[in-house]
């Protein structure tokens, strides 16, 4: 039966991939950053994953101000990174698992949820730092993928608390799944800085604590303020 053995969560800002491409990572600005991911590596290795539910949002390369849906999913047989301009490699092509997005969209669409079907997607460094971070130097990546884009770029945004039912919605898709598969989520995004208005630029690190400590333990705390 499918067993899905947790997920990880990182922030996937391009400056990152610049320093993995530049071999910046035991430099004091980003040793502390990169430190963090052994753990998550060995974890990788030892659960060896068959397929990573991607939570991420696009930058361009698929939608844009003028279309912007509030979810949608990828069910393509392949996703391609393609340059967007910041210096950046073209990364590696993932491979899809289109059987197991037709599953998630049909169980997102009977949960109520009018999700986008993707069936070619482009993705980006939201998707491929995440990678490069969990897997790297290797030759493919070891895992097909689920794409899920949020769009956390135009108004109106989806709350907090739909994104906690999305979720939701998305286990209950994944518990059904009859197959053998490993199944990982990966959460990208900034997760904590705010890019525009007042507070940018601002760490708020007593809110962060209180995200980190209720992310697995109580996600229906962090929806209170959305």
């Amino acid at each position: 039966m499918t067993e899905l053995i947790g997920g990880y969560f990182t922030s996937h800002v391009p400056a990152i991939g610049g320093a993995i491409a530049k071999g910046m990572q035991n430099e004091p600005y980003w040793k502390p950053f990169f430190d963090g991911f052994p753990p998550i590596r060995k974890w990788l290795g030892e659960k060896k994953p068959d397929v990573a539910i991607v939570f991420y949002n696009d930058h361009g390369l698929n939608f844009f101000l003028d279309k912007m849906p509030t979810f949608a999913v990828g069910a393509a047989h392949e996703y391609r990174n393609a340059d967007e301009g910041w210096g950046l490699p073209v990364y590696k092509s993932f491979r899809g698992d289109p059987a197991l997005s037709w599953h998630i969209i049909e169980t997102l669409v009977a949960s109520e949820f009018d999700v986008t079907t993707c069936q070619e997607m482009l993705v980006d460094h939201a998707m491929s730092i995440p990678f490069e971070l969990a897997w790297p130097d290797v030759a493919e990546w070891p895992v097909r993928i689920v794409p899920i884009a949020i769009n956390t770029v135009q108004h109106p945004l989806p709350s907090a608390k739909r994104c906690l039912a999305l979720g939701r919605a998305v286990n209950k898709a994944l518990t059904s799944w009859k197959s053998d598969d490993r199944i990982v989520v990966i959460g990208t995004g900034g997760l904590s800085h705010q890019l525009d208005g007042p507070r940018a630029g601002f760490i708020n690190k007593e809110y962060d604590r209180f995200c980190l400590d209720n992310l697995a333990a109580n996600p229906d705390a962090l929806t209170k303020d959305s």
